[in-house]
């Protein structure tokens, strides 16, 4: 079952990298979605902090959803509304047919409605004999040659405007420009009846609001304005998590979905509905239903973990950022609810089943994390699906190879020159790629075999007497096993500056067991380095670390994994990247005299840095010693993302190349002489894409040069 469950992917990603033209126009929307956000939260006062705003009235109105569900169908009902709580798809679907038949409808025109593609309920209103149109352009375009939508916003964005006259030539019996205004007066002429005829206008709500019992409509088309005023029976379908407690939550709300989405203040059309009015002065009452779906959210919200999805406002935010979905698409990423957070809804509301055929397309970078209006946790959701999954569907023998890095460089260590001298033997390298899944086109680091733990037991007693700070120095596996003179060079940096520095007892940092999904090996893990390193902290000791994703570890997912521990909490507070840690002691010490001046460096800021320093340190310390440091990126991940590159095939290398490419080419024409990054894995990534020279600012600094 594996098996077909893996071709079944493989099949999928390699009609996506073999359609070059569309991941080309994909890659170029999302980053469009990205800049136009990021530009939008720019001029938006108090910047990114309205995401802390969107995740409290999240989390105050799912903790009161029962109450605001009551409340709000107490005042719908008031409004003249009729509101029907399902529990199920089957259950609306009965309601809606029920509606239907006590009308007689015969055309239903729809709006876009991701709640009413959840339950996919075109097909049984079709079955019982009526025409379901959807008017949303893209909606419209993927029910017209029977998709399901791409993205949660741009349903049919990767269809080319060819391709749409094509679609629309069979609609209207007639030939069509590919010109997008000819395209558009097709279309019009298409709905306009549709809208001034149909019997039932379907609608979804981007938000409900108890306070007054109102839905919210927002769309940049009109289309939904139009179909839930003119017929005369509407109903709404909406998720229960939609439901807010006041106007002013729901404003905030109507911020944050088209920033978020299109790097919009506000869609062009935002309509609040409280009931409907006749059409005309004695004229009859319209009719206005309203379902409020659960299908599977109570059940999602009793989960510790997976309640934080209901936060979602679907936005589509993780989709613009997420580096595989730029580049596969919804139809290979996604069932019905494409992207990142569709991995933990449709595990929840379509079946674990489902959603692991999929999730392995999710790398772990925590992106979506970082964008998402709401900041929810994606990752570490993906990572418990992935977990679940695997009782199943057990790890492939790579991701569980890869999971055991630690063991695996422990024993390259050991075993060094001579493991090094296996890892350049072509035919050594081919025979590891059979066994392992390792691919054989990766250059990996080479392994030392003394260690830095090694080194720094050999060398004994710290040489600073008088320390003006203690610091706890958190290895992990490429400054311990691979690069220990890197390790050795920040050590010796804090210890000029004052800085008194030990190797506590420790472990890898174990983020390999979260990517791939085993849960129960990352709290282990966790566990560990925790109770080895809480001793410190409560002793005074600072912990400072070279990794970009160690710190990731310690800080964000170490407290989260252990449940908000107060050792894992007062652990992260204390844990600094190193060149942020640096500022702080070269503010008592006197700072090197290293000189990089007329050199210039493009900086790589690795994924799991951008909730920690976002690099600004490392650049700073760099510029301060004269050099020009230049941030290059794409917005996205490089496509190495930790261990995932390296693995052979579409599963790993080619589709890490592939979301790689335009990052490579950026790097290229910025005309930078080298690279700069703090990721040991990230630069093997960007050294065979670029041809580059890649260098951890450590490097460069020896001496005020690269040695």
């Amino acid at each position: 079952m594996a098996e077909t469950r893996y071709a079944r992917l493989y099949a999928k990603i390699d009609r996506a990298l073999k359609e070059k033209s569309k991941r080309t126009a994909l890659y170029q929307v999302m980053k469009r979605g990205r800049d136009s956000r990021h530009a939008a939260v720019d001029v938006l006062p108090g910047g990114e902090g309205f995401r802390d705003e969107v995740r409290g009235i999240k989390l105050r109105c799912l903790e009161q959803q029962d109450d605001l569900v009551d409340r709000f169908a107490e005042k719908a009902r008031e409004r003249g509304a009729s509101v029907f709580l399902a529990k199920d798809g089957a259950e609306a679907i009965a309601y809606i047919l029920k509606v239907a038949r006590a009308c007689g409808a015969k055309v239903v025109a729809k709006s876009k409605s991701l709640t009413s593609e959840e339950i996919e309920v075109n097909h049984p209103m079709e079955a019982a004999g009526m025409e379901v149109i959807e008017t949303d352009l893209g909606e419209l375009i993927i029910q017209k040659v029977h998709e399901k939508p791409f993205h949660l916003v741009f349903p049919a964005i990767h269809k080319t405007a060819g391709e749409v006259a094509k679609i629309f030539e069979q609609v209207a019996g007639e030939a069509v420009s590919k010109d997008v205004d000819a395209i558009m007066k097709v279309v019009r002429r298409y709905l306009r009846p549709i809208f001034l005829n149909a019997d039932i206008g379907m609608t979804g709500a981007n938000v409900g609001v108890a306070e007054t019992g109102a839905i919210v409509i927002e769309t940049n088309e009109g289309n939904a304005r139009l179909v839930s005023s003119i017929p005369d029976v509407h109903i709404c379908i909406m998720g229960r998590e939609k439901i807010v407690e006041t106007v002013e939550d729901a404003l905030q709300m109507m911020l944050a979905h088209p920033i978020s989405a299109v790097g919009q203040h506000l869609t062009t059309y935002v309509t609040m509905m409280g009931g409907r009015s006749p059409l005309g002065e004695g004229e009859a009452p319209r009719a206005s239903h309203i379902i409020i779906l659960d299908n599977g959210r109570t059940r999602m919200r009793e989960d510790a973990l997976f309640k934080d999805a209901l936060n979602c406002i679907r936005c589509g935010a993780c989709m613009n950022i997420c580096p595989t979905y730029g580049v596969v698409g919804g139809h290979t990423f996604g069932h019905i609810y494409p992207g990142p957070i569709g991995i933990p809804w449709t595990a929840e509301v379509h079946g674990l089943e489902l959603a692991g055929d999929f999730a392995p397309l999710c790398i772990s970078c925590g992106l979506c994390k970082e964008i998402c209006p709401a900041e929810i946790d994606i990752p570490m959701m993906i990572a418990a699906v992935k977990d679940r999954d695997s009782e199943t569907h057990p790890h492939p023998a790579v991701n569980r190879i890869l999971m055991a890095a630690e063991a695996f460089a422990k024993f390259g260590s050991a075993t060094a020159p001579v493991s090094n001298w296996l890892l350049k033997n072509r035919t050594y390298r081919w025979v590891m790629e059979k066994t392992t899944g390792i691919s054989r086109s990766r250059e990996l680091p080479p392994f030392n075999r003394q260690t830095l733990v090694k080194r720094m037991r050999k060398r004994g007693v710290s040489p600073v007497s008088k320390p003006v700070r203690r610091v706890a120095f958190f290895v992990d596996l490429y400054a311990n096993y691979n690069a220990p003179e890197l390790g050795m060079a920040a050590i010796e940096r804090l210890e000029a500056r004052g800085c008194e520095v030990v190797v506590p007892p420790q472990r890898g940092c174990g983020y390999p067991y979260i990517g791939y999904g085993d849960l129960k090996k990352a709290r282990k893990v966790a566990d560990e380095n925790v109770r080895h390193l809480a001793p410190y902290v409560e002793r005074g000791y600072d912990v400072v670390t070279t990794e970009p994703t160690a710190g990731y570890c310690l800080k964000i997912s170490y407290p989260k994994l252990l449940d908000g521990r107060e050792d894992a909490k007062a652990l992260a507070n204390r844990t600094y990247e190193l060149f942020e840690y640096l500022e702080l002691v070269e503010a008592e010490a006197s700072p090197d005299v290293a000189s990089l001046k007329g050199r210039r460096f493009g900086l790589h800021i690795p994924c799991h840095q951008r909730p920690l320093g976002a690099g600004r340190h490392a650049m700073a310390y760099l510029e301060g010693r004269g050099a020009q440091v230049e941030v290059i990126e794409t917005g996205t991940c490089c496509g190495m993302a930790g261990t995932f590159g390296l693995k052979v095939g579409l599963l790993g290398h080619a589709l890490s190349q592939a979301v790689g490419e335009p990052l490579f080419r950026s790097f290229k024409e910025a005309g930078v002489e080298a690279i700069v990054t703090e990721s040991s894995v990230c630069s093997i990534h960007l050294k065979a894409g670029t041809d580059l020279e890649v260098w951890h600012p450590l490097e460069l600094l020896r001496d005020g040069r690269v040695d």
